[in-house]
């Protein structure tokens, strides 16, 4: 039934996981404080905690194919996941 799960799956799962459970965690605290500046501050926090996964991700699953794949490839992934970054960034 089950199956092998490779370790890099297995690392990108568990980093979507937390995410998802910190975002839930935000979502709770906005609640329980009941203010709008609060809210705000949580949510900014979180602005942080996004892009650190999506480059945590995204590096896992790159180290784990990179023999499979060119350094050129490689170059072309990091740059837009920088991108995206610098997209929402501004």
């Amino acid at each position: 039934m089950f199956t092998f799960i490779e370790k890099a799956v297995l690392g990108m799962a568990l980093l979507r996981i937390i995410s998802g459970c910190i975002e839930i965690s935000a979502a709770i605290l906005m609640i329980k404080f009941n203010s709008v500046e609060k809210a705000l501050i949580v949510n900014s926090s979180l602005a942080l905690v996004g892009p650190l996964i999506l480059i945590l991700t995204t590096t896992i699953g790159t180290l784990s194919i990179v023999e499979k794949i060119s350094y050129l490839k490689m170059l072309w992934i990091f740059l837009g996941v920088s991108f995206i970054l610098i997209g929402v960034k501004s």
